[in-house]
């Protein structure tokens, strides 16, 4: 359990607590007194917590299980795209080869290589956004602010590779911000 969670147990045991003394309080003072509505009071610092707890349990039903170890993670720290809508990660078939420079990190403990596997992303032309994935062998190394030549592999070749001809610029999209800026080196065409 992290200390938040341990921070919110211990307030809701508190204000449980808080809640059963006033139940209490208002069982055991005379009627129409201000000690009664004192107590009703207490109890009604109950009501917060038991929105809390069925906001969380609506949430726990509807999570949706988590994908697999796939993806760049964004600024946030995590990858918001699906690696289901690829074939698995032997089935790599790249259709251009990229020059990619992912932006330079802006903490000094993001500042790290990006890890060897498959990396999913939006690759933006303009104003279109095509869904693709790269990967990083894991003999390479690949550093945040330096340009690194990458095979990239697209959902839809039919659709993408028209607007990826050599040498068209584009910015990688992970999550909801722009991590990186890259150009087409070469046109492998649809595998």
């Amino acid at each position: 359990m992290t200390r938040i969670q341990a921070r919110r147990q211990l307030i809701v045991i508190v204000l449980l607590c808080v809640a059963v003394g006033g139940a209490l309080l208002r069982q055991f003072a005379p009627p129409a007194s201000m000690l009664r509505d004192i107590g009703t009071l207490l109890m009604l610092l109950w009501l917060p917590v038991i929105g809390n707890i069925v906001a969380w349990l609506v949430a726990k039903v509807r999570r949706p299980v988590p994908a697999g170890p796939a993806g760049l993670s964004g600024p946030s720290g995590s990858s918001r795209q699906s690696p289901a809508v690829f074939g698995a990660a032997g089935s790599f078939r790249p259709h251009a080869w990229v020059e990619l420079t992912l932006r330079e990190a802006k903490l000094p403990i993001e500042d790290t290589p990006i890890a060897a596997g498959e990396h999913h992303c939006a690759l933006v032309v303009g104003n279109d956004g095509f869904t693709a994935r790269w990967l990083v062998r894991p003999d390479d190394i690949v550093r945040r602010g330096k340009a690194h030549a990458l095979q990239v592999e697209f959902l839809t070749p039919a659709v993408a590779l028209p607007r990826f001809q050599r040498d068209a610029t584009f910015r990688m999209l992970v999550g909801g911000a722009f991590i990186g800026d890259g150009r087409v080196l070469e046109v492998l065409g649809p595998a």
